[in-house]
């Protein structure tokens, strides 16, 4: 995967995204104009696009996220 997403804009999903936190994208274009994130409820949902800035780590940075986010998870 090593895709991650910056969240820039929450309105309405305040519960769901925290604004300015990285996530890791499951999915893209899987429905045009939306990505497939886990979000703050620890499930995978759909958002629009315009709610996140994509960005590039290097590959060591987005494999350590990866794997300790989704441990993080396992654990929930």
């Amino acid at each position: 995967m090593n895709k991650f997403v910056i969240c820039v804009n929450s309105k309405g999903c305040e519960a769901s995204l925290e604004k300015w936190k990285l996530y890791p994208v499951l999915e893209e274009d899987e429905v045009s104009g939306f990505i497939r994130i886990i979000d703050e409820t620890k499930e995978d949902y759909l958002y629009p696009k315009d709610y996140f800035l994509a960005v590039e780590l290097p590959v060591v940075v987005a494999e350590r996220l990866e794997k300790e986010y989704f441990a993080e998870i396992e654990d929930v």
